[in-house]
């Protein structure tokens, strides 16, 4: 059986226990829906770290999905999700098509440093422009889906659909590990210089991979909009692109779909954290992550690999 014959049934499998989940856990829809939204950011993030790089910057993507949903529904009264979500995709394709020439050109520190530099401008700029509603952001309300209420009281339907955006994800991103490029990544982290001795674009992989890890962000930050019903600048501050990173880090890079399982233990952590220690569940949460880096050096995603690892060397000794 090959991978694809195992990978889509799981896949399915996952989006099925969540929509199961969040149906018969409707108090959690808020908090799934959010651990959701940054797993998609995550998974585009996990995706340059497979080649070694870290982008601090990822908050400026997820803040023009929020940004863009917040402005078309209260400036230009568009209501209909399907434009909703199209719109953040064009606008930060375009605008990752055009940093990327610039950010694939660096590597280690200057890649992280220009990517933070980005969204703190974009940080400035919608903190000071009372046109793009200031400190204060957006409220966004009556998100239809084909006139299919998606936030409110209607916040399954948006969750359900959510859940759908991130199996299209997970698939392409498995898909785009499988092309010639994909394949690159890892090649390109432990050595590039070899990378470019083979006749492979080390810097246009990287390019393609931006981009794409700007559209995941770009949508999650869209649907964060949606299901949250608010945007504000905080999107775009350097402590959600960290946040991100400290994600992306305790899902590890060796599996597509622990993003979205650390995204998610993130967020019921710091919730059941806030109710019974809400004076100091600061702590809580900064102790269960540094024990999580400690025993995990990984990250989730190094699990499954040492299992099977151990599993070749017992066969090796047979």
């Amino acid at each position: 059986m090959n991978k694809a014959q195992t990978f889509v049934p799981v896949a399915v499998g996952a989006a099925l226990i969540l929509i199961v989940a969040a149906w018969a856990l409707p108090t959690w829809n808020f908090v799934i829906s959010i651990g959701l939204a940054k797993g998609l950011a995550v998974l585009g993030l996990v995706l340059m770290m497979r080649a070694g790089l870290v982008s601090f910057g990822q908050g400026l993507y997820y803040a023009i999905g929020g940004y863009c949903v917040g402005l078309m529904v209260n400036l230009w009264k568009i209501n209909e999700a399907v434009l909703l979500l199209i719109a953040p995709v064009i606008i930060a394709a375009a605008t990752a098509a055009v940093a990327g020439l610039l950010l694939s050109r660096y590597r280690d520190i200057f890649f992280a440093m220009l990517t933070l530099a980005l969204s703190m401008l974009l940080y400035g700029l919608l903190v000071k422009s009372v046109e793009l509603g200031g400190t204060d952001g957006f409220n966004i309300r009556g998100v239809t889906l084909f006139g299919l209420p998606l936030s409110g009281t209607a916040r399954f339907n948006g969750l359900v659909i959510l859940v759908l955006i991130c199996f299209t994800a997970v698939i392409t991103v498995w898909c785009f590990g499988k092309t010639a490029l994909g394949r690159l990544l890892p090649g390109i982290k432990d050595n590039e210089i070899r990378v470019e001795y083979l006749g492979a674009s080390a810097s246009k992989t990287i390019y393609l991979s931006y981009i794409l890890a700007a559209i995941l962000a770009a949508v999650g930050g869209s649907m964060s909009g949606i299901l949250v019903a608010h945007v504000d600048p905080e999107m775009a501050f350097w402590a959600t692109s960290g946040e991100f990173v400290v994600i992306a880090v305790l899902a590890g890079t060796g599996n597509i779909f622990t993003p979205f399982i650390a995204a998610l233990a993130l967020e019921f952590v710091r919730t059941f954290a806030y109710q019974h220690a809400p004076n100091t569940w600061q702590l809580v949460l900064g102790v269960i992550i540094l024990s999580m880096i400690l025993f995990l050096p990984t990250g989730l995603g190094g699990v499954r690999f040492g299992k099977r690892k151990a599993t070749v060397e017992a066969g090796e000794k047979a």
